[in-house]
C-alpha cells in the first residue's frame, strides 16, 4: 500500500473523463454516510440505513443532496457480501474439486473454536455434501498431471449441475496456480446462466483450504453482489459507479460480482484509507485508529500506510485475499447493555441497529445502549445531534438506563458510567491486540478516532493505552466515506512459486512479476485509467526454510530482498536465523492516480482562542462545561478540557487533563497534559 499524500483545495475538481463531482458513500449498519466533493468543497450528509435494500438509502441520500446522477462519480462500500456471509444467506452453491477432496472445506484446518470443549455443538459444513462434486484434472506439486481431465468428466459435471440447479459454482483444483487449464475447461462445461468462480482466478496461491474457501465465498455471494449493483446502476444509469475493495483500492462496479470476495471488508477499508489520508495532512504518519459506529468498532494500525494482511477472517472463515488489517469487535454506539445470569454488566455484541436504534432516538427502542449512557452523562447534547436535524429523547434514555440501574443496584449515572467503562475496555483490548501484542508500543503513535461515536471515547482509550496524543479528524463521523472518495483504482495479483531463493534466477523472477503487473495494468486500463498513469509495486513473500508463515518484502533485487527479510524478521520476532530462505509468493499491486479530491484549508482564528457557543452540565464535573461548535473553530484555536465539541455528524468529549487545538485543515489535535 503506497503512502497517502493528501491533496489541497484547488487541485483538479473535475475527473479527467469530465465528471464534475464525486460522492463517497459508506453503507453502515445504522447510518449511510455521504461525502460530496464539488467545486473544491466537501459536503457531508447522513441518512438511516435500509439493510433490506442498501441501495434505497443511497438513492435517498442522492435525492436529499439534490444531485443529478448525470456526471456523478459514485464510490461506495457495500455490506451486501459481508452480511450474506455472516448471516448464511448466500446463494445455493456447488463446489467442484478433485476426486478424494470433496470434504476439504468441511475438514478445514481441524481447529476447534473451544479447545477444551469435549462435546462441541455440530456445525453445518459450508457446502452441503450433495453439492460437493469431484472430478479429474489433478496436478502434482510440480505441475505434472496425476489424473487427466477427460471428456467424460466434463459431460458428467454438466449433467450433475443441470440436475442440482445451483445458482453458482466454485471450482478449486489442486495446484491450479501452476496450470489453470483444467479449471478453465470445467468452467466452460458449466451450464449457461450459472455464476462461476475459479480458484486460479480468485486466489492463485497454495494452501488448498484457504484457496477453496476464498473461491467458494466468491461464488456464494457473487450473484447477490451482481444483483445489488445492477439495481443501483439501473437507478443512476448516467453515473459512474465504483466499489471499495477490502485492500483499500476501488474497482468498477461492473467487476464487483466476479471479485465479490474482495468486498468483504470494504467499509472498514474506507475508514483506514481516510485515516491515513487525513493523518498525513495533520503530520501524523503513525496512527492507531478506531472506527466506532452504531453497531461495531474497527481498530487498525497505519504506519506511513495502512497495513494489509492475507490472514483475515469473516465469521468462521479465513479470507486469504489481501485486505486491510482490521480487528472488529461488537461494541458501538448502539450496543445494548444488559445484566447476565451472574449479575454482571455486559455491553454488546448485540446492537439496537438502525431500527429501532437506541431508546433516545425515539423510534421505539426499549433497551439501554452506549449512546443512551452518554446522553445520560451529559456528553451528548439532545439538541445538537446530526446538527440539530434530530432531537434526542433524554427522558427515554434515562428511563432505560434507570431500569438497568435498578437490576444492578446502582444510581442511574453510575450505571451509565459502567456502560461506558465496559465499552471502553473492550475497545482498549482490541487496540492492544494490534499494537502491544505485535511488539509495538502504542505510546509512539497517535490515537485517531472516527465514526459517529468515536469522539466520545477517544480520551479514555488514549489514557488506557498510556498515549498522550490523539486526533479527531475533520469529518471524522463520515471518514469511511471520505476514504472511499480518495482511494485510487487498484488491483492486486499474486502467484505461488515455492522455491529456494538462492536457486531463483533473477531475470525469470522479474519476468513473472512483470506478468502479474501487466495483468493488473490491463484491468485498470479497461476501467478507463490511462496506461501511463498506472503505478506498480512488486513484492515477495519469503520465509526461512521449514517455516509455515511468510513475511512480505519489496522487490528490488534478490540480495536486497533477502536483507529486507532478515531485518523484517528481526523486527517482528526479535531474532534472525542462519537458514536458507524460501520464496513462496509473488505479488504485484497496480494503482491508478488518486482522485482529484483535497481537504479544505481552515481559515485562521485571528484571536487564537475558541469561544463557547453554550454551556452544559456533565456528570462528574462540578462546573458547567463549555460547548464549542466545531464549524466555528478557526485554525489555531485552542482550549482546555473538560469541553464538548459538537458537529453535524459527531460529538467529541475533551476530558479533564486534555487540551485541544485546531490545525490548518480543521482536525482537532488533542494532547494530554
Amino acid at each position: 500500500m503506497p503512502a497517502l499524500v493528501p491533496g489541497r483545495r484547488g487541485s483538479a475538481a473535475v475527473k479527467p473523463d469530465g465528471a464534475p463531482y464525486w460522492l463517497g458513500v459508506d453503507t453502515g449498519g445504522t447510518f449511510t454516510d455521504f461525502v460530496l466533493y464539488r467545486d473544491g468543497r466537501l459536503r457531508i450528509h447522513k441518512v438511516l440505513s435500509t439493510p433490506d435494500a442498501p441501495e434505497a438509502a443511497i438513492l435517498r441520500g442522492i435525492r436529499e443532496l439534490g444531485l443529478d446522477p448525470a456526471g456523478l462519480h459514485l464510490v461506495h462500500g457495500s455490506t451486501v457480501a459481508t452480511n450474506a456471509v455472516l448471516e448464511g444467506k448466500g446463494v445455493r452453491t456447488a463446489f467442484v474439486t478433485n476426486r478424494g477432496l470433496a470434504d476439504v472445506l468441511t475438514i478445514g484446518r481441524q481447529a476447534r473454536a473451544a479447545l477444551y470443549d469435549l462435546q462441541p455443538a455440530p456445525v453445518a459444513p459450508p457446502v452441503a455434501p450433495e453439492l460437493c462434486l469431484e472430478t479429474g484434472g489433478r496436478l502434482a506439486a510440480d505441475g505434472a498431471v496425476v489424473e487427466p481431465l477427460t471428456d467424460a468428466d466434463l459431460a458428467q459435471l454438466h449433467a450433475r449441475l443441470r440436475a442440482l440447479a445451483p445458482r453458482a459454482v466454485a471450482i478449486s483444483l489442486l495446484f491450479s496456480f501452476l496450470d489453470d487449464g483444467p479449471e478453465r475447461a470445467l468452467a466452460a462445461a458449466v451450464p449457461e446462466g450459472i455464476f462461476v468462480a475459479r480458484s486460479s482466478e480468485v486466489l492463485a496461491e497454495y494452501r488448498e483450504y484457504e484457496r477453496g474457501v476464498a473461491t467458494w465465498l466468491n461464488a456464494y455471494v457473487g450473484p447477490l453482489v451482481e444483483g445489488y449493483v445492477g439495481r443501483l446502476r439501473s437507478q443512476v444509469p448516467a453515473a459512474s459507479v465504483a466499489l471499495m475493495q477490502s485492500s483499500g483500492g476501488t474497482m468498477e462496479a461492473a467487476q464487483a460480482g466476479a471479485r465479490a470476495v474482495h468486498l468483504l471488508l470494504s467499509g472498514p477499508a474506507g475508514g483506514v484509507m481516510g485515516a491515513g489520508y487525513v493523518g498525513a495532512a495533520a503530520g501524523c504518519g503513525r496512527l492507531l485508529t478506531f472506527d466506532m459506529g452504531g453497531t461495531s468498532t474497527d481498530v487498525a494500525l497505519v504506519d506511513g500506510a495502512p497495513r494489509l494482511t492475507g490472514e483475515g477472517r469473516i465469521g468462521p472463515y479465513p479470507v486469504a485475499v489481501p485486505m486491510v488489517d482490521v480487528h472488529t469487535i461488537g461494541a458501538g454506539g448502539g450496543s445494548v447493555a444488559a445484566v447476565d445470569a451472574g449479575g454482571l454488566l455486559q455491553v454488546g455484541p448485540r446492537s439496537a441497529g438502525a431500527d429501532p436504534g437506541p431508546a433516545c432516538y425515539g423510534r421505539g427502542g426499549r433497551e439501554p445502549t452506549v449512546t443512551d449512557a452518554n446522553l445520560v452523562l451529559g456528553r451528548l447534547r439532545p439538541d445538537a445531534f446530526l446538527g440539530g436535524a434530530m432531537t434526542l429523547d433524554a427522558a427515554a434514555a434515562r428511563r432505560v438506563v434507570g431500569d438497568l440501574a435498578q437490576r444492578l443496584g446502582l444510581g442511574v449515572e453510575a450505571a451509565a458510567l459502567g456502560i461506558v467503562a465496559v465499552a471502553n475496555e473492550q475497545m482498549a483490548a482490541a487496540l492492544r491486540l494490534i499494537s502491544v501484542e505485535r511488539g509495538l508500543d502504542p505510546r509512539g503513535f497517535t490515537l485517531m478516532c472516527f465514526g459517529g461515536a468515536g469522539g466520545l471515547h477517544v480520551c479514555a482509550l488514549a489514557e488506557a493505552l498510556g498515549m498522550r496524543r490523539a486526533l479527531v479528524p475533520v469529518h471524522g463521523g463520515v471518514l469511511s466515506a471520505l476514504g472511499m472518495l480518495v482511494a485510487p483504482r487498484a488491483r492486486r495479483h499474486s502467484r505461488t512459486v515455492r522455491r529456494r531463493l538462492e536457486d531463483t534466477d533473477a531475470a525469470q523472477l522479474r519476468a513473472a512479476l512483470d506478468a502479474l503487473a501487466a495483468r493488473g495494468r490491463r484491468e485498470l486500463v479497461r476501467e478507463g485509467v490511462a496506461p501511463e498513469a498506472v503505478r506498480c509495486e512488486m513484492s515477495l513473500d519469503l520465509r526461512y526454510a521449514g517455516q509455515s508463515y511468510t513475511l512480505n518484502v519489496p522487490w528490488t533485487g534478490l540480495r536486497a530482498a533477502a536483507q529486507a527479510f532478515h531485518a523484517a524478521h528481526e523486527r517482528r520476532y526479535g531474532h534472525r536465523l542462519a537458514l536458507p530462505l524460501e520464496l513462496v509468493n509473488l505479488r504485484a499491486a497496480t494503482f491508478g492516480p488518486a482522485p482529484p479530491v483535497g481537504l479544505e484549508e481552515r481559515p485562521a482564528d485571528p484571536a487564537g482562542s475558541a469561544r463557547p457557543r453554550a454551556w452544559a452540565a456533565v456528570h462528574g464535573i462540578g462546573e458547567p462545561v463549555a460547548v464549542y461548535a466545531r464549524e466555528a473553530l478557526g485554525a489555531g484555536a485552542g482550549f482546555p478540557g473538560p469541553a464538548l465539541v459538537t458537529e453535524t455528524v459527531a460529538t467529541t468529549w475533551v476530558a479533564p487533563g486534555w487540551t485541544a487545538r485546531v490545525d490548518g485543515f480543521g482536525n482537532l489535535a488533542l494532547a494530554r497534559e
